[in-house]
């Protein structure tokens, strides 16, 4: 069900036809000065003077450098992770051969299993795009009227679309099994690889356009955001990047200084080798998923009923995330980490099948997870390796998965709780993902530093999906 503040989706018309909504709280405009209209950039949730300080020339300098780069004017996803540089060339790639260099799959069919990855979390920007790309390199327009014309090959992986969406860990060998048997409709190994990877690549991506607020494209031969604005009096950035202005204040300031102690604590910790029994670091990590429970967006937004435009690209609507383990009901075991590693199993086993995107998604996942500029907020020069991890982790905890050498104590000790809000919305319910939910954490931190944490998100729950995946693959083949 696509969800949203009252305030953030007025004036949603003045967005299509590119995309209907960037996100719940993206089609909130930016304020405008008297006299001028700041430019409206790429995202609903950054100034686009903060965008612009990096955006147009850490683009052009990938497209001139990258041998996968997409032609032409780049779209407000790439201006966003163009924040992040080294990330971007390592996702530029990885998109690229999902979607152009010669593979298993037929070039319209990658980009109809896009469009129904994108369906499941209702991403009008991803489905607009993809329609668009369908449509060029020679798609059927017939299957743009739904998921009822396609092929029944295709529409085969509406129920694994669905699991990897929603409840990856309900993934087995006979979903797996299903598929490869199915006589004249049946998938081989490699096509499957590459549209497991396509279903989960897009669902995550799903998870940063609405996690950073994305807005559609404006017009493609003048589009403002890639004029470098003139901020008008009392609407710039402040210096530090706080989204709020001076409005956090000391309460703000003192959350970093706060944080900041916790950490140093930590590692103080560590360095004493204080480190708890197996036996605790596994009730740690049951606690923190039995708390998970009471993180959840807040009831200030109102239902909105589903486009047709998109549910026509969508089988059970009305499947969702659900906690990996509620009250009251059995879950299934725990994913320990140990037992299926991305390093020792998932990655050999796509190098295997798909050797090229093995090897490029192996290099998108270090890019993300040791990313770090040494700066949190206003301070630099700081470790930044203990928050990262307690933020993946904490991702992988809400999909069930546990690492045993992790003390899961750290993540109450350097997550807030707006900050889980935020996470767990973007990662499980993306479409709920609000503006007042993005403002709320971090509140001194810099927009940068926010898009990283979704930089986190997207490959933290991508490579959940694709363990949950390829072991059930694993033990369809042994």
């Amino acid at each position: 069900m696509i969800v949203a503040d009252a305030e953030s989706c007025a004036g949603i018309q003045s967005y299509i036809p590119y995309a209907q909504c960037g996100g719940a709280g993206a089609a909130e405009e930016q304020k405008v000065a008297p006299a001028r209209r700041l430019p409206r950039g790429p995202s609903a949730f950054i100034p686009v003077a903060e965008i612009l300080q990096q955006g147009p020339e850490a683009i052009e300098e990938q497209q001139l450098s990258l041998e996968f780069s997409a032609p032409g004017r780049p779209d407000n996803v790439m201006l966003v992770m163009s924040l992040h540089p080294d990330y971007l060339s390592s996702f530029w790639k990885m998109q690229g051969l999902l979607l152009r260099v010669d593979g298993p799959l037929p070039c319209p069919w990658r980009h109809y299993i896009a469009i129904m990855a994108s369906a499941r979390h209702q991403c009008s920007y991803l489905i607009s795009f993809h329609m668009a790309e369908f449509l060029q390199v020679g798609g059927d327009p017939e299957w743009l009227l739904g998921i009822h014309r396609v092929p029944q090959k295709l529409r085969n992986l509406n129920e694994i679309n669905k699991l990897l969406a929603h409840r990856p860990w309900l993934v087995t060998k006979e979903h797996i099994e299903a598929l490869l048997t199915t006589g004249e409709h049946s998938w081989s190994l490699a096509e499957l690889i590459q549209a497991v990877v396509l279903l989960t690549h897009y669902h995550s991506l799903a998870s940063f356009v609405f996690g950073c607020g994305i807005l559609p494209e404006g017009d493609p031969e003048g589009n403002p955001s890639l004029q470098v604005p003139s901020p008008p009096s009392g609407q710039s950035s402040p210096p530090n990047g706080d989204p709020l202005g001076s409005s956090g204040g000391f309460d703000a300031v003192r959350e970093v200084e706060a944080l900041m102690e916790r950490m140093k604590v930590l590692q103080e910790c560590q360095l004493q080798e204080e480190v708890a029994s197996q036996e605790e670091m596994e009730n740690r990590f049951e606690l923190e998923k039995s708390e998970s429970l009471l993180v959840a967006p807040t009831s200030d937004i109102l239902e909105l009923t589903p486009s047709p435009d998109v549910l026509c690209f969508v089988e059970d609507p009305t499947f969702g995330y659900e906690d990996f383990t509620r009250r009251g009901t059995q879950a299934p075991p725990t994913f320990r980490a140990q037992d299926y590693t991305w390093e020792d199993h998932g990655y050999s086993l796509i190098q295997r099948l798909y050797p090229e995107g093995g090897q490029l998604l192996d290099e998108k996942f270090q890019v993300v997870y040791t990313l770090t500029y040494n700066t949190i907020a206003m301070h630099s020069g700081v470790d930044t390796s203990m928050l990262r991890r307690a933020i993946w982790n904490y991702i992988h905890c809400v999909f069930g998965i546990r690492y045993d050498d992790y003390d899961y104590g750290e993540v109450n000790q350097l997550l807030e709780r707006s900050l889980k809000v935020y996470i767990k919305t973007v990662a499980c319910y993306p479409e709920k993902t609000t503006k007042r939910m993005y403002n709320h954490f971090w509140r001194h931190f810099r927009h940068s530093e926010k898009v990283h944490v979704n930089l986190l998100l997207l490959e933290a729950r991508m490579q959940a999906a694709l363990l949950y995946a390829l072991r059930a693959i694993t033990r369809y083949m042994t």
